[in-house]
């Protein structure tokens, strides 16, 4: 079998921002294949706990191989953390979207340059593929989805030509997919595959990856103790912006307009910055280019678990 690997992103950047305390309790969001759990894991020490999730069987693979009994591994969306002790971690890392062994290996469906089933599924075990959903799904929704989560301004016109195709025969394979999306899509920036945009809104979909997010985001705030971080790597647009706008509206003082003289309203979070990687790594690794860390830390102030 192939091993298929990961660099990981912002790897230094990363855990430099998250672990202040080297007895504390960490939460790795997104194991993935544990690059940056291994970092943290050198930065803590004897009484440092990490722990981590994934909810792809794979992960999982790679946890049991980690050998430190500061470690635990929980099979499970990072929408879990919210289940841990309240108050009770020090920081907490996300590193969003989908990891290049899931990108690299055609059997997960996730490639539009090699061809393997069309399922997109970080938990293939779970839930509906990608395949079957567009076999069932109105044109419309199809539309909806590709416009919506990946930004394509030619939705209509490769949600037209898949429901047309599905008319002859289901779609089943990802080349098949990205070699009809090409067919509808006009034009493209340059260096990129017409089926990107698409590929991505449909991951995104099949996995509910921003709902989650939103989700994992007001998770943290709970169980984070104060002066704990949360660092959180995002690499498009759309998920940037929940996490942009989710560390902005629990961060900004708010002032009572009915009492404008009173103190602001404390508020649990308080930023710390973005960090962007640098032309060396970009270089090294060009999945790394559009990476953006953004880095919050937890105040004192108390937290109602309002929507996020």
């Amino acid at each position: 079998m192939q091993a298929w690997t990961h660099t990981t992103v912002l790897l230094a950047e990363a855990v430099d921002a998250l672990v202040t305390r080297p007895a504390g309790c960490y939460v790795d969001a997104t194991f993935g294949r544990g690059g940056h759990s291994r970092a943290i894991l050198e930065r803590l020490g004897p009484a440092g706990r990490l722990i981590a999730f994934d909810k792809d069987p794979e992960a999982m693979d790679e946890a049991a191989r980690m050998g430190d009994a500061r470690f635990e591994f929980r099979h499970a969306s990072f929408t879990a953390l919210g289940a841990l002790v309240p108050a009770s971690v020090d920081g907490v890392l996300m590193d969003l979207g989908v990891s290049s062994p899931q990108i690299d290996n055609p059997a997960r469906g996730f490639s539009l340059r090699a061809d393997g089933p069309l399922d997109m599924r970080m938990d293939p075990t779970r839930g509906t593929s990608a395949a079957q959903w567009l076999v069932e799904a109105a044109e419309e929704d199809i539309a909806r989805v590709i416009r919506d989560f990946g930004e394509e301004r030619f939705a209509r016109a490769i949600a037209r030509a898949i429901a047309a195709r599905r008319q002859q025969k289901p779609l089943t394979g990802t080349a098949e997919l990205a070699q009809l999306v090409a067919g509808a899509v006009k034009t493209r920036e340059p260096g990129q595959h017409p089926a990107t945009r698409t590929f991505q809104a449909l991951r995104i979909f099949i996995n509910g990856e921003l709902d989650d997010l939103a989700a994992a985001l007001r998770a943290s705030l709970g169980v984070l103790a104060e002066g704990g971080r949360l660092a959180v790597i995002s690499f498009h647009s759309l998920e940037d912006r929940i996490v942009k706008q989710f560390m902005a509206r629990h961060s900004r003082e708010v002032v009572d307009r009915r009492a404008p003289f009173a103190a602001p309203q404390a508020l649990p979070l308080r930023l710390l910055g973005r960090t962007r990687p640098g032309e060396r790594e970009v270089a090294a690794n060009p999945r790394a280019r559009s990476a953006i860390l953004r880095v919050a830390e937890r105040t004192a102030a108390p937290w109602s678990g309002e929507a996020a």
